[in-house]
């Protein structure tokens, strides 16, 4: 696949199809309903769609291969060559990402960072965009006391690190994501944010996740079903502080706020 156009910004419509995760999980039990659920994300603007099998809130535990597979195949089944914009595959087992790209996914959305250099080979052997994630432990433990020393300067050492791996492995395309919500604090996802601009120096396409996440909760004293504004407001910021690709719940009122936010860029 050709890199990914980040000649303006893009949604990545989230698509859970997990009876777990912390916002969507189990809203699509079905083969139909998540593929409905497709549809309607690129009819309201998606550029990608990423494709979950697995629920990474924190706490959550992981599921195996084999189950995985079970929930995110009938899906990509039915989405492959029927839509006209990529499929991500959100996940970090080897096996997965493999049996997912040989039936035509476009991109993985790698929540370790892509640790695993079985990740690495698949995504060169491919030619795969990759989006790397910083994640602080694992989603079991990742926010139990986190702690940094800068949070920034910390994740853009990571980085450094990260984008060596994928350079000597060969990868085409590499999109770093700060990972908010995995293995951060409320303050540390409200530095990541408003500090986003400083990544730019990598060099490389920033993906920014704050769907619905607990930091606008604690900030808010909302829970996840009233976190619409919260995660607009946090969209606005990103995109206004250079983020090139933004995952979201909410395809059409961020595609909204992604538009006028760039419109009074260019103005």
């Amino acid at each position: 696949m050709k890199p990914l156009d980040f000649s303006k910004p893009r949604i990545m419509g989230i698509l859970n199809v997990t009876p777990d995760s912390f916002s969507d999980g189990g809203h699509f039990p079905s083969t139909q309903a998540a593929v409905a659920r497709a549809h309607e994300m690129v009819a309201q603007g998606a550029d990608v769609l990423d494709l979950g099998g697995e629920s990474t809130r924190p706490g959550s535990d992981p599921v195996s291969v084999q189950e995985e597979l079970r929930r995110l195949q009938p899906v990509l089944e039915q989405l492959v060559d029927k839509i006209s914009i990529p499929l991500s595959i959100d996940t970090y087992k080897p096996e997965v990402a493999r049996a997912c790209l040989e039936m035509g996914a476009n991109l993985l959305n790698d929540v370790t960072g892509l640790r695993n250099p079985a990740i690495l080979e698949l995504a060169a052997d491919y030619q795969v965009p990759v989006v790397c994630m910083h994640m602080l432990g694992n989603p079991k433990n990742m926010q139990e006391k986190p702690v940094y020393v800068d949070v920034v300067m910390d994740l853009l050492a990571y980085f450094r690190d990260r984008l060596a791996a994928a350079k000597e492995a060969g990868l085409r395309q590499v999109i770093l994501d700060p990972g908010i919500g995995f293995g951060k604090t409320t303050a540390h996802n409200l530095q990541l944010l408003k500090r986003l601009a400083e990544f730019k120096e990598l060099g490389k396409p920033l993906c920014v996740g704050p769907s619905r996440k607990s930091f606008i909760g604690n900030v808010l004293g909302l829970d996840v079903n009233n976190r619409l504004e919260g995660t607009l407001a946090a969209v606005a910021v990103s995109v206004w502080n250079g983020a090139d690709l933004v995952r979201v719940h909410d395809v059409r009122d961020a595609r909204r706020v992604i538009d006028l936010v760039q419109a009074i860029k260019e103005a």
